[in-house]
């Protein structure tokens, strides 16, 4: 970087107009770039002292490891990425999530003025086909939402799945402990979903436990599992600070055990499960992600 002597800027630069548009031509920059290297976190490399990094110890984000998605088929992944959205707002997981789940069951829509669902699209719909149930969730996502509950978020898939005739069967897995009995149940659900793109399983679960950051109650979408390795691939909405992440089972299975803190007020005490939802009539082998024609 070029020294600047501030001492050799001339009076007249200070005193003339047109000198001193001159210096703020050629100095400010200099002074601006200064300035951002001896911010905290640029330039150097430097972070503040008390800095937590972007990933916990639990947590390996895709760009760390992408081997599973170039030697496997999925499915799940690719049916989920295209239409991998961002919440909308500070408690709108539940929402994106949901509307990942939509455009990935739906056929992609053939015709150029046919749109794909977005979240205030499946707002609008679920106002109009199921009024109550839409106004309910608006309220609940929005920027000073309280979120949803285990038992709301099984409803508005529910109820978002009959506004679009999706007819599709809902599991849903809500675990008690952390036994080897109910990890070998969490394994064998992300096993199965993991063979087709016809299914989606959504996860409710504490985000923190898995990142090492906010300690509160979570929705997203799994969008892969390597069952070698025994790793869940987790497509967090919370887009304004996360990339799709690694995470193993056993480290899924706590995040959904653990209680909302009382901080999260009406969620206070919540736990989480997954929900699954499986199309009834599987597609044609043409239309299912990660199949090539």
């Amino acid at each position: 970087m070029a020294k600047i002597y501030l001492d050799r800027v001339p009076w007249s630069a200070i005193t003339d107009s047109r000198a001193l548009k001159e210096c703020g031509r050629r100095v400010l920059p200099c002074l601006l770039l200064l300035l951002v290297a001896a911010a905290p976190g640029y330039a150097d490399g430097s972070q503040p002292d008390n800095a937590k990094p972007k990933f916990g110890p639990h947590a390996t984000s895709i760009q760390q490891s992408h081997e599973y998605l170039r030697t496997h088929r999925a499915p799940d992944y690719w049916a989920l990425s295209p239409y991998y959205v961002p919440q909308i707002s500070r408690s709108s997981c539940s929402l994106a999530a949901v509307t990942m789940l939509l455009n990935a069951l739906l056929p992609l829509p053939a015709r150029a003025d046919q749109s794909l669902v977005s979240q205030s699209a499946l707002l609008e719909t679920l106002k109009t086909k199921a009024q109550r149930a839409g106004e309910d969730w608006a309220t609940k996502t929005a920027d000073d939402g309280s979120g949803v509950t285990f038992a709301d978020f099984r409803d508005y898939v529910r109820v978002s799945l009959k506004a679009y005739d999706l007819d599709a069967e809902v599991e849903t897995f809500e675990p008690s402990d952390r036994s080897k009995a109910t990890l070998r149940r969490l394994r064998s659900l992300l096993s199965r979903n993991e063979r087709s793109g016809d299914d989606i399983a959504l996860i409710y679960y504490n985000q923190g436990v898995v990142t090492g950051d906010l300690d509160g109650p979570h929705l997203s979408p799994i969008g892969a599992y390597d069952t070698r390795r025994r790793r869940v691939l987790i497509m967090d909405v919370d887009r304004q600070w996360y990339v799709p992440y690694w995470t193993s089972d056993e480290k899924l299975l706590e995040a959904m055990l653990r209680p909302a803190p009382p901080d999260q007020k009406v969620l206070a005490g919540q736990t989480g499960g997954v929900i699954w939802v499986k199309l009834r009539r599987p597609r044609p082998s043409h239309l299912r992600a990660g199949s090539d024609r």
